[in-house]
């Protein structure tokens, strides 16, 4: 049983970089901020989202041990459908859900809650296991790496509903699939490529060549995605309701 200390540094850890990343996506809804009380319900139900979830990916591993690749894809399944199910919970059937950026403010909480969930977990152990300087180093690039997956694959979800948010029943639906679907395809093909990033790719710049690790290459494609998701928020954020014109 860990220790009272353990206990307080990996939620120190797990979570004080998560609400630094939730502090900078809320800045995307200044105009119409949503109440402090639903983005902080929206991050605990993104956090329960965790151990409830943990037993699922526990299956999978041990049902389909034989092709762990099938189980990634499984796991993302899992946490992207549960990530949007917390937020749905949460915030998506009250009456604060009122405009097409809200989609994306509430996935971002609830990816956020779940990532911090994840990071204490991953801390608790780490932390009895090496101890807290060197759990700290693994604990940063969790922040940039696990953390920015979860926020960039929930956003895309939030992006497409947010999209549908004027549209017909049936096209939300649609647009949910095919946002739930892109987000599953993204988190898995990047925990695929993470753990085998082992390696270096030679780059021609200029007629001279240049060694970049693999990882380097995956975390740049990844910030470059973010970036276009920024530009994906500002669009939507304009978008109006064609059926009151």
């Amino acid at each position: 049983m860990p220790g009272a200390e353990t206990i307080f540094f990996a939620l120190l850890g797990g979570i004080l970089p998560a609400l630094l990343w939730l502090w900078f996506w809320l800045q995307e809804d200044r105009l119409h901020p949503e109440p402090r009380g639903m983005i902080i319900r929206t991050f605990i139900a993104g956090m329960i989202a965790v151990p409830l979830v943990l037993p699922i990916e526990q299956y999978f591993q041990a049902k389909y041990s034989f092709d762990f690749t099938f189980v990634i894809f499984l796991w993302a399944c899992a946490e992207e459908v549960f990530k949007w199910a917390a937020a749905g919970l949460a915030a998506f059937d009250t009456k604060e859900y009122d405009e097409p950026i809200d989609a994306a403010v509430y996935m971002l909480t609830a990816a956020l809650g779940f990532s911090a969930m994840e990071n204490t977990l991953f801390l608790l152990t780490s932390i009895a296991n090496t101890g807290l300087v060197e759990s700290f180093v693994t604990g940063n690039l969790r922040f940039i790496g696990a953390t920015l997956l979860h926020v960039l694959a929930s956003g895309i979800v939030g992006f497409f509903m947010g999209e549908a948010f004027y549209r017909g029943w049936f096209t939300k639906k649609i647009y949910l699939v095919v946002g739930l679907l892109s987000a599953i395809v993204l988190h898995a093909l990047f925990n695929v490529y993470i753990m085998n990033y082992v390696g270096s790719n030679m780059f021609v710049l200029f007629g001279r060549s240049f060694e970049i690790s693999r990882l380097f290459i995956i975390f740049a494609l990844v910030w470059v995605a973010v970036i276009l998701l920024i530009v994906g928020f500002e669009k939507v954020k304009r978008l109006k309701d064609d059926r009151l014109m």
